[in-house]
């Protein structure tokens, strides 16, 4: 039976492949999953994102992303979902953003929201919908069970990555030490900028500011003091700079001070078979295999010392690792079994 699927994104970041944010690079892994097997699949996201199935736009917002900001998204978002259910019957809703609570449509179509986030980050409304026909599912078993009880909570679905066309890549390896991902102050970028300097390694920090006046001001207080001639920021790169950066760092690191509930470039890198020296913070620790795919470590002395061992790991145990675990191809397999069942089309 096909189904027709209206995704909505967190409305103040773009989807697509060269998304930076996991929420919306899963998304757009399950868009594209949902058109090759044949089903409709609505996107409700900002103008300029690229999707495989039928886009449904709201406006960019451009600037700063403050409060005025996000409550105009949110309206833009509710406006694009009702507008969507008016002229389309929808099989199933899937919610990405942390803020879906604030666009949940009225009762009709059963809705499937997926937190990406730490549980702790989200309201007791959106993990205890009131709304009938609302589901929850977490992208790890860690973050599972950090999730409140809730008869709203089904089974996590672990997060995915192309890992085939990761492992296509194939390059030379570098000296340089790499981050990737969102410049944020959770993401602790200052402390691989330290660790790279007591190393004394190039590392190379490749990512988005976002227009978040707290993300500004960490890039320029934080981050931008730490950057010299062989520590540079990137800035926003794609799928195919990030694939060739990844199979030519030394390795990856990844410095978060928050629960990760996922990390998709840890994925990433193992799929590139490029080890990973990573704080253990949430559902990291469940991703990489000390001592076989990389360092679970605690502070920055031990994050530099982990960098001079990174050679010791074997590439093709890294990768053999995401063939196991972290392919997308087996995410949107569960998904679309998921999306059956709730929307009454399968067991």
């Amino acid at each position: 039976m096909s189904l027709t699927v209206l995704s909505v994104s967190y409305p103040l970041a773009r989807v697509s492949p060269d998304s930076t944010g996991g929420s919306e690079q899963v998304l757009a892994a399950l868009d594209r999953a949902l058109v090759a097997a044949g089903h409709r699949s609505v996107v409700v996201a900002p103008e300029g994102s690229h999707v495989a199935g039928d886009l449904a736009p709201i406006p960019w917002a451009a600037g700063t992303l403050d409060d005025a900001a996000k409550a105009g998204a949110q309206a833009a978002n509710r406006a694009a979902i009702a507008g969507v259910l008016a002229r389309t019957r929808v099989d199933l809703v899937h919610l990405h953003g942390i803020d879906f609570a604030a666009y949940l449509p009225p009762p009709g179509s059963p809705v499937l929201a997926t937190l990406h986030l730490p549980p702790a980050w989200y309201g007791a409304d959106a993990l205890r919908p009131a709304r009938p026909g609302t589901f929850l599912n977490c992208v790890s078993a860690a973050q599972h069970a950090a999730c409140p009880p809730s008869p709203a909570l089904v089974a996590p679905i672990e997060n995915g990555v192309p890992v085939g066309r990761l492992a296509a890549a194939r390059h030379a390896r570098r000296g340089f030490a790499l981050v990737l991902g969102r410049i944020c102050p959770e993401k602790g970028i200052h402390l691989a900028l330290e660790a790279a300097h007591r190393a004394d390694v190039p590392l190379l920090v490749a990512g988005e500011v976002y227009g978040y006046a707290a993300h500004r001001a960490y890039f320029e207080d934080e981050v931008r003091p730490r950057l010299d001639a062989r520590r540079r920021f990137l800035g926003p790169v794609g799928f195919a700079r990030k694939r060739r950066l990844l199979a030519a760092a030394r390795c990856l690191l990844v410095p978060s001070l928050a629960a990760e509930t996922s990390s998709l470039v840890v994925r990433e890198a193992a799929a590139c078979g490029t080890p990973v020296v990573a704080f253990p913070n949430g559902a990291i620790a469940d991703a990489v295999v000390e001592g076989e795919t990389g360092f679970l470590v605690t502070g920055v002395d031990a994050m530099a010392a982990a960098i001079g061992r990174a050679g010791a790991i074997d590439p093709e145990r890294c990768r053999a690792e995401a063939r196991a675990r972290f392919d997308e191809a087996d995410m949107a397999a569960r998904y679309l079994a998921l999306y059956r069942r709730l929307a009454g089309a399968g067991p």
